[in-house]
């Protein structure tokens, strides 16, 4: 701050969810870039509504920052081992819905970050990979200012 004093840390939750429509592009970049910030004494996972495919375009963006899903596949909600988190974190409208109907009984944060879906988007595959990377800078920027990092 510009008096002197410092800022309060962001308290880091225990374990996040990222939730999206199908796991495939939106919620598993923010797990992978979650990892790389976060302390790794928290858990992190992302799910999806329902089951989708992988993205070959996800896997080329984190690849621009040295990261990688590895041979990680999309996965639901029912696909979880525990389904408890201390924060669920969605991106999209649907998984938002969703995870409150999933946590409705439970003391959970849920947290709503809109996030944009760039399998809409149109053109060259340069033009693609633009939008792949823009929400890619937003999620890396939104997990630091959210975190605290």
């Amino acid at each position: 701050m510009a008096d002197g004093r410092e800022q309060p840390q962001a308290e880091i939750p225990r374990s996040v969810l990222f939730m999206c429509g199908m796991n495939a592009v939106r919620s598993p970049m923010a797990e992978i870039l979650a990892r790389q910030v976060l302390p790794a004494t928290t858990f992190v996972a992302s799910a999806g509504v329902r089951a989708g495919e992988r993205d070959p375009f996800v896997d080329a963006v984190l690849a621009e920052e040295g990261l990688s899903l590895d041979s990680r596949q999309p996965r639901t909600i029912d696909d979880l081992e525990d389904n408890y988190f201390d924060l669920v974190v969605t991106l999209a409208p649907e998984a938002h819905h969703a995870a409150l109907e999933l946590t409705r009984a439970m003391a959970v944060d849920v947290e709503y970050w809109p996030t944009a879906d760039p399998t809409t988007a149109t053109g060259t595959r340069e033009q693609i990979m633009a939008a792949y990377r823009d929400v890619r800078e937003r999620l890396k920027a939104r997990i630091g200012k959210r975190f605290g990092l």
